[in-house]
């Protein structure tokens, strides 16, 4: 049965300061739109377990598992993700009800003594703990150490201050959300370091009977934001995609409508080379999107992606 829409809606987010940014950004529009808004600030597994990478302890689900509980629970009506952070198949009962407009989905170099990855010395040590950006860093600089960087971003950051990196790789979106962009040193373009899928994105899910708020959060949702990372969603769902996944996926929507997908897959273990594959079409939708995806993740196996 549809619940009616509550007098206050509750937003369910994680308590970084990042994550706390993006729930703020979703109150002010939605008090915008004439709503109460509370938010509910909590702390999920992702937060709590820092010695050990993502890809080892249970993938980026543990980032949003708790707020979809307080959300089956009815403790919120809302939660607000960063949409890389969400699984590519969202549980049964639950929905994406809601793509924003993007922020920058690429990839940031950050370095207190060195410009760009270039300059690097030999054998330097950079920080990132997400097999996409290790697979890619090493195609790029083979010669590289890439060691794990857990935690939160300004954890991140005064990880790299103390001096445990040469340098460190980030998302430029949280950077300049939570305008810290004088840290950035330089922006990776797309054909050195693609973007993860649904980098620089944000999600509202909710429960799938909420047609309420569905309506509710209609207003704030970017068609084109939508479609670009349904379809980089897509390849990563059908390759299994997990943060325990060396892929990169990154759409763009050209002139005419036209939406360009490319992807990139890299063995965590074997060669520094990419399987590469890119398809574009000129169609209009997220199931088109997602068929888009679909072919770029079969020619990601042809390739021999696994």
């Amino acid at each position: 049965m549809t619940e009616t829409t509550p007098t206050a809606i509750v937003i369910a987010t994680r308590e970084s300061r990042l994550a706390l940014w993006q729930a703020e950004h979703v109150k002010s529009l939605l008090e915008g739109l004439g709503c109460a808004v509370k938010l509910l600030g909590m702390t999920t597994q992702g937060d709590q377990i820092l010695d050990r990478s993502l890809s080892k302890v249970g993938g980026k689900g543990l980032f949003v598992k708790e707020l979809e509980v307080a959300l089956q629970e009815g403790h919120a009506d809302i939660a607000v993700h960063s949409l890389k952070d969400v699984p590519m198949d969202i549980p049964e009962g639950f929905e994406l009800a809601c793509v924003m407009e993007r922020e920058d989905p690429r990839d940031a170099w950050v370095s207190p003594q060195y410009a760009r990855l270039e300059d690097l010395p030999q054998g330097a040590v950079v920080g990132t703990s997400s097999l996409r950006r290790t697979v890619l860093l090493r195609a790029l600089r083979p010669d590289l150490k890439i060691e794990p960087l857990r935690g939160n971003l300004d954890t991140r950051l005064r990880k790299l201050d103390e001096g445990q990196y040469a340098g460190i790789v980030l998302a430029a979106a949280g950077l300049k959300r939570l305008e810290m962009s004088e840290r950035i040193r330089h922006i990776f373009e797309t054909d050195q370091m693609l973007p993860a899928a649904g980098q620089g994105a944000l999600g509202i899910e909710i429960r799938s009977n909420r047609a309420d708020l569905r309506a509710l959060l209609a207003p704030l949702a970017d068609a084109p934001s939508w479609r670009r990372v349904a379809a980089e969603r897509a390849v990563s769902r059908a390759m299994g995609g997990s943060c325990s996944m060396p892929l990169a996926a990154h759409a763009t929507i050209e002139d005419g409508g036209v939406l360009k997908l490319q992807a990139a897959w890299g063995d965590p273990e074997g060669a520094t080379t990419l399987v590469t594959a890119d398809a574009q079409a000129s169609t209009d939708g997220l199931q088109a999107a997602e068929a888009l995806g679909l072919s770029v993740a079969q020619a990601l196996r042809d390739g021999g992606a696994h």
